[in-house]
């Protein structure tokens, strides 16, 4: 397989010093700016005192080295979240992180695992899906950053930290067609709806499993070291779309992700806003990826993203528009 240019067909992106400055400290908070109360909010952190230790501590960092990047560890955990005993954890995770019961497709009493409430399925009407058939929606629920233009947004990006387009999806080629694109990275923390979705009407292809690790996808863990995200296991799926061209969807695995489950069928047209697939227990990260001069992101998201804070937004609001535009 040939190796990607330097020049327009590398999408090399790299980890800046205002990344870095987003997710840098260890006793900071995480901030995230919530599009629908308008407001910058502190993200509170399932499992934060253990994520801050063996991402910020090195006998912790062995640790994850040593134990927690590794599938079996993940497997074993799942194996717990699938125990009829974990059901006990449900109602009070729901009351300790005020997740709204109404949204839930059934009762919060009706769970049998907390596995089963982890990736629970909503009420038809609780995700709204916009109609225009020129917006892009969103993915999945979660706290999204933008990239309009990868290659030439100053202040992204440091040198002599990058990674190639090439190394996140596993294929020179396709990298070489989203070369100079846009990048939505979504994270999904475990308090959140699990499902993710298809942000645009078309028609999927077959995914491609790549193996790897499975590192955390917090900022916590972010922060260190964000080739996490193409050293860790993912799925991959191309996408040909009447609006926008060819769109590539990655579900990244995480620490404790039990499993990614794919939903749909390849060659069979999707509508915007189906259901794809859904994860098991654990955070987890959906990133999807535009060709060059196909989206014009929300302007909320631009700005929040280009002051180094997320945007909170749920699956079916709007991503942005298409546009016919060459930049």
């Amino acid at each position: 397989m040939r190796s990607v240019p330097q020049h327009g067909a590398d999408f090399s992106f790299a980890l800046s010093r205002d990344w870095v400055s987003f997710t840098r400290m260890a006793v900071e908070p995480i901030r995230y700016y919530d599009r629908y109360s308008k407001t910058v909010k502190t993200e509170k952190v399932y499992g934060e005192k253990w994520l801050r230790y063996a991402y910020d501590n090195p006998v912790g960092r062995f640790f994850v080295w040593a134990v927690a990047r590794r599938i079996w560890f993940s497997k074993w955990y799942g194996r717990k979240m699938n125990k009829r005993s974990s059901a006990l954890q449900v109602l009070p995770f729901i009351s300790a992180y005020n997740i709204d019961v109404d949204e839930f497709a059934k009762s919060a009493f009706d769970f049998r695992t907390f596995n089963e409430f982890f990736y629970r399925a909503l009420k038809p009407d609780a995700r709204p899906i916009v109609a225009d058939e020129r917006v892009a929606v969103m993915p999945a629920d979660g706290r999204h950053l933008v990239f309009p233009d990868v290659e030439s947004s100053a202040g992204f990006y440091v040198k002599g930290k990058t990674f190639p387009l090439a190394e996140l999806l596993g294929d020179d080629d396709l990298a070489r067609t989203f070369a100079g694109g846009a990048m939505l990275i979504s994270r999904l923390c475990p308090v959140d709806y699990h499902r993710f979705h298809f942000p645009v009407e078309g028609v999927p292809g077959e995914p491609r499993l790549i193996n790897g690790w499975l590192y955390s996808v917090s900022p916590v863990a972010l922060r260190r070291s964000l080739t996490y995200l193409t050293e860790n296991k993912r799925m991959v799926t191309s996408i040909q779309c009447p609006q926008f061209g060819a769109v590539v969807m990655l579900e990244v695995g995480a620490t404790n992700v039990g499993s990614i489950q794919e939903a749909f069928v390849p060659g069979r047209a999707v509508k915007k806003g189906d259901e794809k697939g859904l994860f098991a227990f654990g955070g987890s990260c959906v990133i999807t990826i535009f060709q060059r001069g196909k989206i014009r992101f929300e302007p909320d998201l631009v700005e929040q993203s280009a002051q180094h804070l997320e945007t909170y937004v749920r699956m079916g609001d709007r991503l942005g528009t298409a546009t016919d535009s060459v930049f």
